[in-house]
């Protein structure tokens, strides 16, 4: 028997996400801090909305109206997101849980 469920609501493991797009300079901007954190042992899974339509409606899924464009960073464990780019140390903050000043 196959159950097909969403990604946003099975996930235990997985909980911090960046959307983003291939060209979006404020996403090019935060792709050495994110690959930083993922070489760390941070599980954050990347996903490209601009090109992929799954991924753009996961975005529309997980966006709950936070943030009208990319990069937009997801933690669903702790409900903290951030819209834009940012440093790495709040990035290190949202990924750790920590409250983010929006």
């Amino acid at each position: 028997m196959l159950y097909c469920v969403s990604l946003f609501v099975v996930s235990i493991d997985m909980a911090l996400y960046e959307f983003y797009g291939k060209t979006c300079p404020h996403c090019i901007e935060m792709m050495p801090i994110v690959d930083k954190l993922i070489g760390e042992g941070i599980p954050i899974e990347k996903f490209e909305v601009w090109d992929d339509k799954d991924n753009a409606a996961k975005m529309e899924e997980a966006n709950k109206n936070h943030c009208p464009g990319v990069p937009f960073f997801v933690n669903t464990k702790s409900d903290q997101w951030i819209c834009g780019s940012t440093n790495e140390a709040t990035l290190r903050d949202w990924a750790a849980g920590k409250p983010i000043e929006h």
